[in-house]
């Protein structure tokens, strides 16, 4: 993660280490997963790992019952 982070920054390794704090590696991973989001959105593939089958049975039920009550 540390050298991929230095090539994305156009930094060398030690500068990462040096200067980079927790929140640097946040942000950066945050650019890299929605990138990757916005990658498989449009080859039209879902990440599986993205939602859990929980959260999206709870989304599929609150929207039937909203569907009921127009």
């Amino acid at each position: 993660m540390l050298d991929t982070m230095a090539q994305r920054y156009g930094k060398l390794p030690t500068e990462m280490l040096r200067q980079a704090d927790s929140f640097d590696l946040m942000v950066f991973d945050v650019a890299v997963t929605y990138e990757q989001y916005i990658s498989n959105k449009e080859k039209k593939q879902v990440d599986q790992k993205m939602y859990s089958q929980e959260d999206l049975q709870a989304k599929m039920d609150n929207a039937r019952k909203n569907e009921n009550k127009i």
